[in-house]
């Protein structure tokens, strides 16, 4: 084989692995709940997650019922478009949430840049409350995280096997 040869064969290689599904550090099989005014799925299912994105799926009855990917600037999530983090929470949680916080909350970080944040030794739990707009309650204790806003109707929970 000549040097010519070689390299197209390296260049190649390097190009379908870069094209390649992502690897996961974590994976996690799950009890998911995603309630919102326009979607509510709650069955089993997994969480990925390596540095640069995040991935649920939910299953019923062995089908892969949906699908929420999080890059570091998108949504996507099955049967929508994806769109940018902004109006993914424009569109489907609130546009008074800051752009990361679905990517923190599948993650289990605090949101809200810490606000109000008190840590104990399972975990920790957040309240943020803005008048008429948002009530959270958030909290990240053992392998469970509870995300509830009551004025949007908005509850994300994850309970992790």
């Amino acid at each position: 084989m000549n040097l010519r040869n070689l390299l197209s064969l390296l260049l190649a290689l390097l190009f379908f692995q870069a094209c390649g599904t992502p690897s996961y550090l974590k994976e996690n099989a799950a009890l998911i709940v995603f309630k919102t005014p326009t979607f509510k799925y709650a069955d089993m299912g997994f969480i990925y997650e390596n540095r640069n994105e995040v991935k649920a799926e939910i299953y019923g009855s062995g089908q892969a019922l949906m699908s929420l990917k999080i890059t570091g600037s998108s949504v996507c999530m099955s049967l929508l478009e994806c769109m940018s983090k902004k109006s993914f929470n424009k569109t489907v949680l609130s546009s008074l949430y800051p752009n990361e916080i679905l990517d923190n909350i599948f993650r289990g970080k605090p949101i809200f840049k810490e606000k109000n944040l008190k840590r104990n030794r399972n975990g920790f739990t957040q309240k943020l409350v803005k008048e008429n707009k948002y009530d959270i309650h958030y909290s990240v204790l053992n392998n469970e995280i509870v995300f509830r806003d009551t004025i949007n109707a908005i509850l994300i929970k994850i309970k992790k096997q």
